[in-house]
């Protein structure tokens, strides 16, 4: 089916724009994985810095405090 698909898809187009349309794919799904692990790194980023502000109010509160 695959095999197919390419064939019409050369028949069409031509090998060049087939080849273009494949490497735009690629690059689409190299692009959305990024996209994935930004979102990922931002979550992450998030939690940290949430668990970071209360030991930092801790600390000013003993700062304070002494």
């Amino acid at each position: 089916m695959l095999v197919v698909f390419v064939a019409i898809l050369v028949a069409i187009a031509g090998v060049d724009e087939t080849l273009k349309i494949f490497a735009y794919v690629d690059l689409q799904l190299r692009y959305a994985f990024i996209r994935l692990q930004m979102k990922w790194m931002g979550w992450k980023l998030k939690r940290q810095l949430v668990k970071d502000t209360n030991n930092f109010e801790k600390f000013l509160k003993e700062y304070n405090n002494d």
